[in-house]
């Protein structure tokens, strides 16, 4: 968080309050199980006004981890989409980072959480290259994790949850204290996940691949944006299982997420990835995506909801 943010407000159970006064009480069902479920999406100063990338197909992602986990939102989707169009203008931003957040709050202590309300707030952060400033041109060096993903029917993939997140902080803190710049996690069979927040894409011989959703992976929002960017390339992105060797003889790797946006990967484990910079097909999806969300222009998919 940055100072500017703190001086923000946040939309809090319908109602915009400053930002120290969020609060929660300690005892709260989601500070001692994890029962969070969020989102982040971006707000893009575009040079035809502000507006949120995807807005209506994050909130529709919100409202199926709730479903999952069986933690119904005490407002319409119509309401939560325009509270968070309201946030960014009730805060005088042109850009920013956008947080829904639902949990359940305080009431009860224990494993069985119905008793306990079910909260929403949704603040707006400052927040640039998730990766780096320098890690959209050049890309980022990473590490297969020791640590894999959620084996199925554990913890469900599908849903963003705060509690699959404890797994992402062990996989970035590895990646952080061996000098990587993120983690690339295998599934319990050995095979390629993804990143610690991030979706990932393959390149090779001139065909993209990527891991499919049955591989304990959330279906990420810029996940599919690239598949339909790729598609006017002539490129079919393949959904297939993905063995770890692949990374290294891959022509290209990227990354994929609404904080990462579109970022090359120029080595695994030390492995140079193709030519060890952004590849040609990596920089050609990275162009389109940010053509649409720099200028506005040619959004022929409806992925821009302006926000004034």
């Amino acid at each position: 968080m940055k100072p500017e943010d703190e001086k923000s407000k946040i939309w809090f159970n319908g109602k915009f309050i400053d930002w120290w006064d969020a609060k929660i009480h300690v005892m709260s069902h989601v500070v001692h199980y994890g029962s969070s479920i969020f989102e982040g999406m971006r707000c893009y100063a575009t040079r035809k006004g502000s507006a949120i990338f995807r807005l209506s197909d994050h909130i529709k992602r919100f409202y199926d981890s709730t479903k999952i986990y069986r933690m119904p939102i005490p407002f319409r989707p119509e309401e939560i989409e325009q509270a968070c169009i309201d946030i960014v203008n009730v805060n005088q931003l042109k850009s920013a980072y956008i947080r829904p957040v639902v949990f359940r709050g305080y009431n009860t202590l224990g494993v069985d959480p119905t008793a306990c309300p079910v909260e929403v707030a949704i603040a707006v952060l400052n927040w640039g290259a998730y990766l780096g400033e320098d890690a959209i041109n050049n890309g980022v060096d990473v590490r297969v994790s020791s640590w894999n993903r959620m084996h199925p029917n554990t913890h469900p993939a599908l849903a963003k949850t705060g509690a699959n997140y404890m797994n992402s902080q062990l996989i970035k803190l590895e990646a952080k204290m061996d000098n990587y710049a993120e983690g690339i996690a295998l599934s319990t069979h050995g095979f390629v996940c993804e990143g610690s927040g991030e979706n990932i894409f393959l390149v090779r011989n001139d065909q993209i691949f990527t891991p499919t959703i049955g591989s304990s992976i959330l279906p990420g929002i810029t996940r599919d944006s690239v598949f339909k960017i790729a598609r006017e390339f002539g490129y079919e992105v393949k959904e297939t299982v993905i063995p770890r060797e692949m990374l290294y003889i891959a022509d290209e790797l990227f990354f994929t997420g609404t904080a990462a946006e579109v970022s090359p990967i120029r080595s695994v484990d030390k492995i140079s990835i193709g030519s060890g910079k952004r590849g040609p097909v990596t920089e050609k999806i990275q162009r389109r995506f940010f053509d649409i969300i720099e200028t506005g222009d040619d959004d022929d998919y409806g992925w821009l909801t302006f926000v004034k």
